[in-house]
């Protein structure tokens, strides 16, 4: 017989969401399977790339070891769900850098650097780099990442009235 379910009330990128989830499961594998958010990526499934990362309470978690059933009362972001004026900055910073090559790790780089520019504006290059310590990349070489980072934090500085 299969394991019960149980239904996790939580906000899920500004919408309130019933998730059932059965024992020991991860918030990834619910948001990926249960709700179809496949934005956060399993790399290693063991917390140490960063591709899986997402928000809880505004707070960076690993997802794959995020137990589901731990979201219930909490607010869940996504990359799919980061439409703010930061999360917009990241996004064509990043592209704009050329940090994306095969894609794979970048929603969990747009969900860490939003989460750090969002509490700490203008963040120096050592402290991008701190913050980016637990996401991996297998491509880019993290200098392009690093640099839209800053491109980011400088056009967010820049952008008084909200427009980019």
């Amino acid at each position: 017989m299969p394991p019960a379910m149980t239904d996790v009330a939580a906000t899920i990128n500004g919408r309130e969401e019933i998730l059932p989830v059965a024992p020991l499961e991860s918030l990834l594998d619910a948001l990926r399977h249960r709700l179809f958010l496949t934005g956060a990526k399993g790399g290693c499934h063991e917390g140490v790339c960063g591709a899986c990362t997402v928000l809880v309470d505004g707070v960076p978690v690993n997802s794959c070891l995020y137990p589901a059933e731990a979201v219930a009362g909490h607010h869940v972001e996504t990359v799919e769900g980061l439409t703010d004026l930061v999360a917009r900055a990241v996004q064509e910073s990043m592209v704009a850098a050329g940090a994306v090559q095969c894609g794979y790790c970048t929603p969990g780089f747009v969900v860490m650097l939003t989460s750090l520019l969002r509490a700490e504006p203008a963040p120096d290059e050592d402290r991008i780099r701190r913050a980016l310590m637990g996401n991996l990349c297998r491509c880019t070489g993290y200098a392009q990442i690093v640099d839209a980072a800053l491109a980011a934090a400088r056009r967010l500085q820049g952008a008084p009235d909200g427009n980019l």
